[in-house]
């Protein structure tokens, strides 16, 4: 079963994410796809994570489906006009990739092209509006195609957003949109994840938790205070704190709150932020 067989079937799914290299060179980054070869049902492939300049998610997710990987194209709105977004769209379907993860991306003072000008012609929600046109046969115009791409569609939610019944609106708005599942901003809390499925539960859709590997104590104190809704509870922060050995710890907290959010969620999502090498040694001690 493909990645969409297997969210419209309601089974639960396991993804994970690699960023592109800022260069030519792929070789690792190939290599760090393979080591959970067959352990995920698809692999997100960043755009520009934190607006840095690096190969573009489109190429990388060609060269995954050519080794039997299958790819979620991560597309950002930040660098790209109506005209583009479709186009790549269009290109992503010749290509055979079929999974979509639509974002509205990161301001690029954030990154390393500060003056680089940003475009957000679409957001998000009209991002997925885009795709969703595209499958009906048409452009955004209403001019039509010749030929019809298919995509199972995706979005980000945060659910540690306070308030949160703006972010469940939203939600609301994606799904009407054409979205399929949601791959959650980091989870640390919870009880403040089951919160938010408690809110979220009328609109039945897919949630994957989304895991990101703490490589630091630092890391966690900063995410804590300067990441919007994200909540990293003092006693995992004291664990990165007080460890000998932060690459264990950080896979050891990892696989707990995956053992924790599996029963809530139809799935998880991993981001390990440069630590691709131990997403397999996360997954194992998890148990998935």
């Amino acid at each position: 079963m493909t990645f969409c067989e297997k969210v419209k079937a309601g089974k639960f799914v396991v993804t994970s994410e690699i960023g592109p290299p800022k260069g030519t060179d792929i070789k690792e980054m190939l290599e760090d796809a393979d080591l959970i070869k067959g352990r995920v049902d698809a692999i997100n492939v960043t755009d520009m994570q934190s607006s840095v300049l690096r190969l573009g998610s489109l190429a990388v997710c060609h060269f995954l489906k050519e080794r039997g990987i299958e790819p979620i194209f991560q597309m950002t709105c930040r660098d790209r006009n109506r005209l583009a977004l479709q186009s790549d769209l269009l290109s992503a379907s010749v290509l055979g990739i079929e999974n979509v993860l639509a974002l509205t991306g990161d301001y690029p003072t954030l990154g390393d092209h500060p003056e680089a000008k940003p475009v957000f012609d679409l957001g998000s929600v009209q991002l997925l509006e885009a795709i969703k046109t595209l499958q009906g046969g048409k452009d955004m115009k209403g001019n039509p195609l010749k030929g019809t791409p298919k995509f199972c569609a995706g979005a980000v939610v945060n659910p540690g957003a306070d308030p949160l019944e703006p972010e469940i609106i939203k939600m609301e708005k994606k799904i009407e949109a054409g979205a399929q599942f949601f791959q959650t901003q980091a989870v640390y809390d919870i009880e403040l994840f089951k919160k938010f499925l408690d809110a979220a539960k009328h609109l039945k859709t897919t949630i994957l938790a989304g895991i990101v590997l703490l490589k630091s104590a630092g890391m966690a104190r900063y995410m804590d205070k300067n990441v919007a809704g994200v909540l990293v509870p003092d006693n995992l922060i004291k664990e990165m704190e007080m460890t000998k050995d932060k690459s264990a710890t950080s896979i050891e907290i990892a696989a707990r709150l995956i053992k924790e959010s599996k029963p809530l969620c139809q799935g998880i999502h991993v981001m390990p932020i440069g630590w691709d090498k131990k997403v397999p040694m996360v997954l194992e001690a998890a148990g998935l």
